[in-house]
């Protein structure tokens, strides 16, 4: 049986109070990666402001049909760029209208997601909210790839980073991502992607760790690519289209080969452009 069948799926067994604000993650893109409790909200909201990197599949198939869905996402290398407080405002507007609203962001709710910026929006607004985990890219993208994060002899920790600033990092820290053993994940760092590579060779990183870039993980459009930093001083890296793109670096990347799983299809395109971007603020 489909438990989550459009046409026979159960009622969602959640008590809900009106003007409420649910902030969910959704995954990394394969819809089936949504949690239970984050796709039962999805089918009862009366108002969802979801991301640009939401699989469209989620808000097609399973929220209601007179449900308020407005596209709130961000690509700011293709000039799409909600402000902060745009959203903010949203929020309050609708939790304010005694309305269930869901904001709904790609990977985990936690994770590079200026959930901070929401929560004080609600907390000074003293709107009840709730916070749902989603399985964050870092996690999809280790596992559609065969790459795990930490294992044995490989690396015992693992970070999760992004270059917004690239300039503000300092040579000590350069330092230390070049001679630690952990696996160092970046986030939204893919148009810095040479410079990444040349700093990490530049301070001394061993040539038989791997640097993997991952787009579009766990959708049908995943298209991976694995360098050794041996193979990075002899060579630059090819440009990479399409977001969002997840570097991740470390003595477990050269797991992939052996142990990847998911076929990853030869000529790709964007799986997030297909999106409900056309969507307007509707009552």
């Amino acid at each position: 049986m489909d438990c989550f069948n459009s046409k026979n799926r159960r009622k969602p067994m959640i008590s809900v109070t009106k003007g409420k604000v649910v902030l969910a993650g959704a995954g990394p893109g394969d819809p089936d990666l949504i949690s239970v409790k984050a796709l039962k909200y999805v089918q009862i909201a009366d108002v969802i402001l979801t991301d640009r990197l939401v699989s469209p599949e989620i808000i097609v198939n399973y929220a209601r049909k007179d449900a308020v869905v407005i596209y709130v996402g961000k690509q700011c290398s293709r000039g799409i760029h909600t402000p902060q407080e745009d959203i903010n405002a949203l929020m309050v507007e609708f939790a304010m209208q005694n309305k269930l609203v869901l904001r709904l962001k790609g990977g985990d709710a936690s994770l590079f997601s200026n959930i901070l910026d929401e929560l004080e929006t609600l907390k000074n607004h003293q709107i009840q909210y709730e916070i749902i985990p989603g399985i964050s890219a870092a996690f999809g993208a280790a596992a559609y790839t065969g790459i795990p994060l930490t294992a044995r002899e490989h690396s015992r920790g693992v970070r999760f980073l992004t270059l917004f600033d690239l300039g503000s990092v300092p040579g000590t820290q350069w330092e230390d991502w070049a001679s630690t053993e952990d696996t160092l994940v970046f986030y939204m760092s893919g148009k810095k992607l040479n410079q990444l590579a040349d700093l990490l060779i530049e301070f001394k990183i061993e040539s038989t760790k791997g640097l993997a870039v991952i787009q579009q993980a766990t959708t049908p459009n995943q298209k991976t690519k694995v360098f050794s930093f041996g193979e990075l001083k002899q060579q630059n890296l090819p440009d990479f289209e399409y977001v969002p793109t997840l570097i991740m670096i470390g003595s477990v990347v050269n797991l992939h080969q052996q142990y990847a799983w998911y076929a990853e299809a030869q000529n790709t395109k964007s799986y997030f452009d297909n999106h409900l971007i056309n969507l307007q603020y509707a009552s």
